[in-house]
């Protein structure tokens, strides 16, 4: 079984800083700690990783909309390297995290207040082809990675949800090819759809510097067992922004699965191309077995089973 996204990862020179960034979000579970070396990432590091600290963050107050948690990724064999330069969104790539936020504008003013930086004012906009509303902003965490956080008003309706921040909506990287990456992905477990928008959204413009914005086709995919996923393309295409693996702010992502052993070789004989066997590192915690994808646009994707 295909769990959605069950975490994005967030490369960070300073763990004690993002762990205390990412806890006022709400992260405030440590489920798994390790610092050790990383097999199996020859495929999108260039080598295996020889020394990394990996910590698993869940969210206090996970809901139906907020499912996903995050991975704290600092490596410790060389230097961290810097965000993309020049990276606007949408960019083949991680653009953000997508936080689902009950009451998103009171926690954006709180964090504003804090002197969180504030890349996007709140502001709402109603999506193509459904017509739901959402209330949304921006912020940067303290690596210059962008956060967003999404209210869906319509789809909390009924729903007992605590005020403040839940979990992992959705995570948005760039592509090249919409139709290509729907097919990849649904092959992935994304099936369902939240919506398809094609145009300028105006308030993403500052983040463009030194050029113009580009045209931006967005689609949301959903699985309903975890975070959805927002492939985005450029019209004209923008230059790729995957900068290294481990570089600061959000960097990759894991699609959860309950079996990986079974489902690479299920989706390795559907054309799904592996860049190594599963591989298992563990703590006295539980253990977390992964292996990354050879994603069409070269965006950073693992298949990642958690036991803790």
């Amino acid at each position: 079984m295909l769990l959605g996204v069950e975490h994005i990862g967030v490369g960070v020179p300073d763990v004690d800083k993002a762990l205390d960034f990412y806890g006022d979000l709400g992260f405030t579970e440590v489920a798994f700690d390790y610092s050790g070396p990383l097999p199996g990432t020859a495929g999108v590091a260039g080598e295996d990783v020889a020394e990394a600290r990996v910590i698993h963050l869940r969210g206090a107050n996970p809901s139906n909309l907020g499912l996903g948690g995050l991975r704290l990724v600092q490596v410790l064999d060389r230097e961290v390297p810097p965000l993309p330069e020049g990276i606007g969104w949408g960019e083949p790539g991680i653009s953000e995290i997508c936080l689902y936020t009950r009451d998103y504008e009171a926690l954006h003013k709180r964090l504003a207040d804090k002197g969180v930086t504030i890349l996007m004012e709140p502001n709402r906009t109603e999506t193509t082809p459904y017509g739901l509303e959402c209330g949304l902003s921006y912020i940067a965490d303290p690596f210059g990675g962008k956060i967003e956080l999404i209210e869906w008003y319509a789809l909390e309706q009924g729903w007992q949800n605590a005020v403040g921040p839940h979990g992992v909506n959705h995570v948005a990287f760039g592509v090249t090819d919409m139709d290509s990456s729907l097919a990849f992905y649904d092959k992935l477990g994304f099936t369902g759809m939240l919506f398809d928008s094609d145009g300028y959204f105006d308030p993403m413009e500052p983040w463009y510097v030194g050029r113009e914005a580009p045209r931006q086709h967005m689609v949301l995919k959903t699985n309903p067992r975890g975070g959805g996923i927002e492939p985005v393309q450029h019209h004209p295409p923008s230059p790729p922004m995957h900068g290294e693996w481990g570089h600061a702010g959000p960097m990759d992502f894991g699609v959860g699965t309950t079996n990986i052993e079974r489902e690479v070789e299920r989706l390795a004989g559907e054309g799904i191309e592996f860049l190594s066997e599963p591989q298992t590192i563990g703590t006295d915690q539980g253990e977390w077995s992964y292996a990354y994808v050879k994603e069409p646009d070269g965006n950073y994707v693992c298949l990642s089973e958690s036991r803790f």
